[in-house]
């Protein structure tokens, strides 16, 4: 077996059915399903055990969050690679297949993302893969786009977890998930260990996934995603950023904070927003700082320089 294909599923009671379907369709037939529940309470790990018997179903006593059930995912895999995908997509008959081979094409290729659409506004990006900045922000590439924009492969920051493929071996050797995230930023958290280490994210667009988005939390912006994703973005640079490197950057990350404080306030969630905050300050004291190397200061110099390239871009709206 080639691929394990890894669903995370919370209460996806209406959207799991047609992702799986779609995978019946895949023209590349090489690769095993895994769906890991975390302890829905809407019946869809029923319907996902009476009606397709060939999925490995992982049930979890609680919803341990994203991170962990990917990991559970990947204790029970034992394929070259790992392929992520969310309950609330559908993917094209291509989209397997283009994976693996983008990611077959280089032994240092740690991670491919898919190009991921509006599933209300196919013509749309939802993803073209993920970028981070010196603002301390990690953003979709293209969202909203059309999504004839990106249609040429390229190396990206990371890739996003919805719907991406790993090496097995690179997993191993970066670390699997961090299960500090519970959710939202863990993909973006991992690509930048991996580019730490030397590794390259790459975007494939002709692996085609229809992202439905919001399926769970139900919104856009809420107070739950909000807390979650300002805590998460206030550890992903405490942990991966040398302290030298924060002090470097840090003009940028108080006006990159103080805007979304400012965002938030607006339309009625500053308290959400620096709640997280606060609680990423302290979960960066337990957390686990990602240790520095001399070995990897080139890689380190490579980032900084794509970070600041990227504010430029954010700034002046060339998502490329």
């Amino acid at each position: 077996m080639k691929i394990s294909v890894i669903i995370p599923n919370y209460n996806g009671r209406d959207c799991i059915g047609p992702c799986l379907d779609s995978l019946k369709e895949q023209d590349f037939k090489d690769f095993e399903i895994i769906v890991v529940d975390n302890h829905s309470e809407d019946g869809s790990a029923d319907l996902v055990a009476s009606n397709y018997d060939y999925v490995n179903l992982i049930r979890l006593p609680r919803n341990f969050g994203f991170s962990r059930a990917v990991n559970e995912g990947l204790k029970a895999s034992a394929a070259e690679f790992a392929l992520l995908l969310n309950s609330d997509t559908t993917a094209e008959p291509g989209f397997v297949g283009a994976l693996y081979r983008a990611i077959s094409e280089d032994p240092n290729i740690f991670s491919a993302a898919a190009k991921m659409l509006q599933m209300k506004k196919p013509d749309r990006i939802d993803g073209a893969g993920d970028l981070y900045c010196a603002l301390g922000w990690a953003y979709a590439r293209g969202k909203g786009k059309k999504s004839d924009h990106y249609s040429k492969p390229c190396d990206v920051f990371a890739a996003c977890g919805g719907a991406a493929i790993y090496r097995r071996s690179l997993l191993d050797e970066v670390g699997w998930f961090d299960e500090f995230h519970f959710a939202y930023l863990e993909d973006v958290d991992i690509g930048y260990r991996a580019r730490i280490m030397g590794h390259r994210n790459v975007y494939v667009p002709d692996a085609v996934v229809y992202h439905l988005g919001s399926a769970v939390t139900g919104s856009r912006y809420n107070d739950f995603k909000i807390r979650l994703s300002a805590r998460n973005n206030m550890y992903i640079i405490m942990k991966n950023m040398p302290t030298l490197q924060i002090i470097l950057n840090l003009p940028f990350l108080i006006i990159g904070f103080a805007v979304k404080a400012l965002f938030f306030t607006c339309i009625g969630h500053s308290r959400a927003y620096l709640s997280g905050i606060k609680r990423g300050y302290l979960l960066c004291r337990e957390g686990r700082k990602y240790p520095y190397s001399r070995e990897h200061f080139g890689n380190y110099v490579r980032i900084q320089i794509e970070l600041w390239w990227n504010t430029i871009r954010r700034f002046s709206g060339l998502m490329l």
